[in-house]
Parts: C-alpha cells; sequence; structure tokens
C-alpha cells in the first residue's frame, strides 16, 4: 500500500491535478490484522470512500486536503470509524457526520504542497481497544533512510483499479530527500515538508490518499501524491510531514486558527 494516485472525492477516484504528480494510492500489501489499527478512518462522500485518515483526538480526524476537492456543499461528508471492512457490519464501526472541514489555508487543487486537513466529527467519538487516536509525530526531523514505517487503507490493490472491501497494509522504507529528489525520480518536486517512502512494486495507490504513514508508534505523514502508475519503482511515494505542521494542527484543534 501506499500513497499517491490522486482521488477526487465523489466522483471517479483517479483524475490527477498536476498532469505530473497524481495523488493518493496502497499496491503488493496484504490484509491488515482486524482492528489492528483502531486510529485508521475512512473518509466518505455520499457514502463512498474517497480517502483514509487518522483519528488523532476524539473528535478530530486528519487526512490530505486534496480529499475534499469537488466537494460542494450539497455533498455528505462522514467519517467511518472501528472498521476492518467497508460493507460487512462490525460491532464497533460506526459513521459520525463532520460538522467542520478545515484544510490548511495554503492548500490548492493545483498544487501539492501543505496538502492536509483536519475534519471536526460532529460527536466525540466512543472511544476504546477498537477505536482510538494516534499521537502526531511532534519532533521535525527527518527519519532516516531505511527506516521501515507502515501505512494502511483501502485503496486499490491492482493496477486494474480492484478496490478492497477490508483494510490493506504494507511496510515502506523511507528514501532520504535528496534521493527523492533526483532528476530520474521526482526532479526537485519534494519540499522539505514532505517525505518520500520506496515503492518498488509495493506502493499506496487510490484511495490511499489521506491515509497515516506510522513510524515509531506515531503519525509521520500523510499519503499525498505519487507516480500515475502505482508501484513505480522510479517514482517514490510522498507524503506529508505532520511535524512541520504542529503549531497550524494544535490551532485549529485548540479553536485557535481557522482556514
Amino acid at each position: 500500500m501506499h500513497s499517491s494516485a490522486y482521488l477526487v472525492a465523489l466522483v471517479v477516484l483517479g483524475a490527477s491535478v498536476c498532469a505530473a504528480q497524481p495523488r493518493g494510492r496502497i499496491l503488493g500489501g496484504q490484509e491488515a490484522s482486524a482492528h489492528a489499527r483502531p486510529y485508521m478512518a475512512s473518509v466518505q462522500v455520499n457514502g463512498t470512500h474517497v480517502c483514509g485518515g487518522a483519528l488523532v483526538d476524539e473528535h478530530w480526524v486528519l487526512s490530505a486536503a486534496h480529499c475534499m476537492d469537488g466537494v460542494t456543499k450539497d455533498d455528505f461528508v462522514q467519517v467511518l470509524l472501528g472498521a476492518h471492512s467497508l460493507s460487512i457490519p462490525e460491532p464497533y464501526k460506526r459513521l459520525y457526520d463532520v460538522q467542520r472541514v478545515v484544510p490548511h489555508p495554503r492548500s490548492r487543487p493545483d498544487s501539492v504542497e501543505d496538502d492536509l486537513i483536519l475534519l471536526k466529527l460532529a460527536q466525540n467519538v466512543s472511544l476504546g481497544p477498537h477505536v482510538r487516536p494516534l499521537p502526531l509525530q511532534r519532533e521535525d526531523q527527518e527519519v532516516e533512510a531505511g527506516t521501515l514505517c507502515d501505512v494502511a487503507g483501502w485503496g486499490v490493490v491492482t493496477h486494474a483499479g480492484r478496490r478492497p472491501d477490508v483494510l490493506q497494509q504494507l511496510t515502506v522504507s523511507i528514501m532520504d530527500r535528496k534521493t527523492c529528489n533526483q532528476r530520474t525520480h521526482h526532479d526537485g518536486a519534494v519540499t522539505k515538508n514532505m517525505m518520500c517512502t520506496e515503492s518498488n512494486r509495493r506502493d499506496t495507490c487510490r484511495g490511499d490518499s489521506g491515509s497515516p504513514l506510522v513510524c515509531r508508534d506515531a503519525v509521520e505523514g500523510v499519503v499525498t501524491w505519487g507516480s500515475r502508475v502505482c508501484g513505480n519503482r522510479k517514482k517514490p511515494g510522498v507524503f506529508t510531514r505532520v511535524a512541520a505542521y504542529q503549531t497550524w494542527i494544535d490551532g485549529v484543534m485548540n479553536g485557535n486558527a481557522t482556514a
């Protein structure tokens, strides 16, 4: 699983906003252990999964801003928590209405920069073993290349676009930014607020945008963009680094900042 083919909420899970930099994508992974990631969220528009997300507080979910591209005030945004299967009834699974959508103020549909969004749930989540927030990384420092991290999601699992019903997971290796920015890779497009992971046949894919990259039991990044073709080793997956945005995240969650 990995994150990189674009995901327009609501309509097609795949049109790219930046021709060379599609977003959102998990390929080459495996089914996750049921409910082993109680922080995982399915961001849904009009009842359809469009993106992943991470529960970071009893009433806040962190995801990618581009997940809401194309969504209007007439669309119904919800977050599914406590799920392994998207369709089969499960005792701890519950849909929560989204009361407030707060994209990062600098995020734009035509850019891969500042690609974060906070979704405030209409009511506090009932926490327990199957639904639990995951801490955010607060130390703003680079993760060493070669470090193994986890990513999970309900994004497509084949190049043909097959979508799984149950949560998929993948262990990925961090790639240093200098290598990721080589001309043969992303050619300088990866900023200090982003990080990369190896993507050789194992990658995030359409529908994985917004899912958390988890390193050392904390949310280190959020799936943002990558290659048009998931699993292309020359186009590493790119994540937004959450530690670089901790002031904004804290401000929104504490009621001191808005979009």
